[in-house]
């Protein structure tokens, strides 16, 4: 059975906090990127673009780990193991930039570089650890 988030890993997810991603290269060397994050429902959703080392490892290999660190309290945080169950490009440039009103406070992603593909990731936590418990 799945953890799910407590009312405070909600919380924490919800303020602008970079999350830490790693995932496994093809040769099975952990990749770790930070990211901008949210929660739908059980789910954490990430957003990158094709191309990039994570967008290839998270579509060959499910397996992932997240780490998020309270930018408030440094001592609470959350780290998560799950996997990806879902890779879409379809919606993807909303997300973007709904995370970039989030984090930046802006209406729309101002990085994007012509013929960017943005996809949206979605983890599914399988374990979920809070500190301090």
């Amino acid at each position: 059975m799945a953890d799910s988030f407590t009312p405070a890993a909600r919380e924490l997810i919800a303020k602008k906090v970079l999350a830490h991603v790693a995932s496994l290269d093809p040769d099975g060397a952990p990749n770790v990127s930070p990211v901008w994050v949210e929660l739908d429902g059980d789910d954490l959703v990430i957003n990158t673009a094709l191309g990039r080392a994570k967008a290839r490892n998270l579509a060959s290999d499910a397996r992932v780990a997240v780490s998020v660190v309270d930018p408030d309290d440094d001592h609470s945080l959350i780290t998560l193991r799950g996997s990806v169950v879902g890779f879409t490009t379809i919606g993807a440039d909303e997300v973007i930039d709904r995370l970039a009103k989030k984090y930046l406070g802006v209406d729309a992603y101002p990085n994007r570089r012509e013929g960017e593909v943005r996809v949206t990731v979605r983890i599914h936590p399988d374990r979920i650890s809070r500190q301090p418990e």
